[in-house]
């Protein structure tokens, strides 16, 4: 890059800093770690070659201390970012399910322990399924079922999100284990597809509307979504190449329109700020949880003692964390939140590798506004 292009977008930044970014009166020392992972972001975007955003909400318990975004949420038509913006949320899907299936145990429908073929009796048809194999909602919420990541089935993960259900019924018999039930931590992205249905199952109600009517109305995340109505697809940021030549994802263009089985485990479009209201649920605030589901919800449930329901943990000598990150074609994206201090981080980026680490960076604010 020459310098001349540098500067330009270094002018470009200035104007989406000063536009799109919000803080509230904090403390001198929070504000200067704040300002000082705002400069490293900025140049970070910057040596990612201009093609893309990443967009930023800090939270200290139920209030934001900090919103902004940098770069582009449409590089084509040079389109700056602000927190208005709309992401693909991931794997942080997860949590969701995870949360509305802890919601479904106060309201009594359904209990860790039950057997997922109670609801879900295709389930028995997985490879290596037996007597000795029953197969909970703990389980599953947990990554502790054993199963594979991905089902032995081609095109599994592809087409129309009206048929997720479908697929999913059409990988399980291509579904295996990978260890013992209660042996190991171990990620399972077709786990996570199960669950979504089973609690559906469970409630005779589509799985997708659910969510929307026991999370995001009740919490107000007015711009999340499953699929993004025409008259949002103004705020949808666009999927690019990590390449640093400003080219489109194409495969993040195709994916809106579906991704397979993929939805309780990866289908959520949301924005920094909206799932910050959903990270104030998961901390205890409001009343969408009992005080009991909240905990178990943010308590280790492996044997690594590094994953919750729907939640990863993470512990070193100066934090505890419980959170997620999510990566799709074209989007990246990473929540934390430290328990203690209820300092909590939201990352989102329309791109997926770059400078910043969206899980290191998320933990190393946390460690700094900790401290100070």
């Amino acid at each position: 890059m020459t310098n001349k292009p540098q500067s330009i977008f270094a002018i470009l930044l200035a104007f989406t800093f000063f536009f799109s970014c919000t803080s509230v009166q904090t403390d001198p020392r929070v504000e200067a770690v704040l300002e000082e992972y705002r400069n490293q972001i900025e140049q970070d975007i910057a040596s990612d070659q201009n093609n893309g955003s990443i967009s930023i909400t800090i939270l200290k318990g139920k209030e934001s201390i900090y919103s902004g975004a940098y770069g582009y949420a449409d590089y084509t038509n040079k389109v700056l970012s602000d927190p208005s913006k709309i992401y693909r949320t991931g794997s942080i899907s997860k949590t969701f399910t995870a949360f509305l299936m802890l919601q479904l145990v106060d309201q009594g429908v359904i209990q860790l322990d039950d057997p997922v073929e109670k609801y879900l009796p295709e389930i028995v048809n997985l490879q290596g399924y037996s007597d000795t194999t029953k197969i909970t909602f703990h389980h599953l919420a947990s990554h502790t079922s054993g199963l594979i990541r991905e089902p032995n089935l081609r095109g599994a993960a592809s087409g129309p999100i009206e048929e997720w259900e479908e697929k999913i019924l059409a990988s399980i018999p291509n579904t295996s284990f990978k260890t013992g039930m209660d042996v190991e931590y171990s990620y399972s992205n077709i786990g996570f597809g199960m669950l979504g249905l089973a609690l559906s199952r469970a409630v005779e109600k589509p799985f997708m509307q659910m969510v929307e009517d026991m999370i995001f109305k009740p919490l107000a995340m007015n711009d999340s979504y499953w699929i993004i109505p025409e008259t949002k697809l103004a705020q949808l940021t666009v999927g690019m190449e990590s390449n640093g030549k400003g080219e489109v994802n194409e495969r993040a263009a195709l994916e809106h329109s579906g991704r397979g089985y993929k939805v309780p485990n990866g289908g959520i479009y949301s924005t920094p700020n909206d799932l910050m209201k959903f990270m104030n649920a998961i901390m205890g605030y409001g009343d969408l949880l009992s005080e009991e589901s909240q905990a178990a919800m943010v308590s280790s449930h492996t044997p690594e003692n590094n994953y919750g329901y729907g939640l990863s943990l993470f512990t070193d000598d100066q934090i505890s964390t419980a959170g997620h990150g999510g990566s799709v074609a074209g989007y990246n994206c990473y929540m934390a939140y430290d328990k203690e201090s209820e300092y909590g981080v939201i990352l989102m980026r329309n791109y997926n590798r770059g400078a910043t680490n969206l899980g290191r960076t998320s933990r190393a604010i946390l460690r700094a506004l900790k401290n100070e």
